[in-house]
């Protein structure tokens, strides 16, 4: 019975409108993927990465009109391919979903690029400034007094690291850490007697591999040490919040990471007891 009723749904041409919805949805990953890879490995200049990306995002939002208008032609002459537009569809939806959320942060977060704990002296860029000054790139220079009072207001939190261990304890510290999220370190300088320490690296943004570069300072406190750290990107005038959620969780792990390797307080022995005095009877 079942395919006594399916066969002439069977016999109906498939839509040429889904067809196209779905090749143009199929053709928009592509995009997307090789948009990616173009920045992650540098293999083109960030103008034709973005001319691609957003060409990608172009297709899937055509994916999506040629989707609704195949959806009507199926209606109306009953022919087939809605598998096609389903999966178009959710294809378009995946690769829609995270711009449409980085556009809700640009319109809630301050259009900043450059945090660091120390406004008024940031660590400096020494051996990653020659790599910001190419065309489009944001200087080597901090941004500015702008910059620092719309991060005070969005990111209060965001303060030099006081630790109550060497400056040379410190920096191995923060040097295990940048190592550890495998960012690529381009110059490190441990602390001297009469030089602070300083640590350069290049980290990448999750998805799409955006260059945005992190210089750290150690300097001695007394015994204790201070870190300040800056993170800055390297295009665009906004990053979305990169920088401040890059900065935030290394200070959380520097400070766990010094916390943990404190000995512990050993309880000093209670004191002997005096002896019980016996009385004569």
């Amino acid at each position: 019975m079942a395919r006594r009723f399916s066969a002439p749904y069977q016999s109906e041409p498939v839509s040429s409108l889904a067809t196209w919805a779905r090749n143009l949805a199929l053709f928009s990953v592509i995009a997307v993927v090789v948009s990616i890879l173009i920045v992650r490995f540098g293999f083109l200049e960030m103008k034709p990465a973005l001319a691609t990306f957003f060409g990608a995002l172009a297709l899937a939002a055509l994916s999506i009109l040629v989707g609704l208008a195949a959806f009507a032609a199926i209606w109306q002459n009953g022919s087939r391919g809605m598998s096609r537009i389903l999966l178009a569809l959710l294809i378009d939806a995946i690769i829609l979903a995270y711009p449409a959320y980085l556009g809700l942060q640009y319109r809630k977060l301050p259009p900043i690029h450059d945090i660091t704990t120390d406004p008024i002296d940031p660590p400096r860029f020494e051996a990653l400034a020659r790599l910001r000054g190419g065309e489009g790139t944001n200087p080597a220079v901090y941004a500015g007094l702008y910059s620092a009072e719309q991060q005070r207001l969005a990111y209060p939190d965001i303060e030099t690291v006081e630790l109550e261990v060497s400056a040379q304890r410190a920096y191995e510290v923060t040097l295990a850490l940048v190592n550890k999220r495998k960012w690529r370190v381009v110059d490190e300088r441990p602390p001297q007697p009469r030089r602070e320490g300083h640590i350069e690296a290049i980290a990448q943004t999750l998805i799409m591999g955006f260059r945005e570069d992190v210089a750290i300072r150690v300097r001695p406190d007394g015994e204790d040490s201070r870190v300040d750290i800056r993170s800055a990107s390297r295009y665009f005038d906004s990053d979305l919040g990169s920088n401040a959620a890059r900065v935030s969780r290394l200070i959380d792990d520097i400070n766990t990471a010094v916390d943990n390797a404190k000995p512990a307080m050993k309880k000093p022995p209670p004191p002997p007891k005096a002896p019980a005095k016996t009385v004569k009877k």
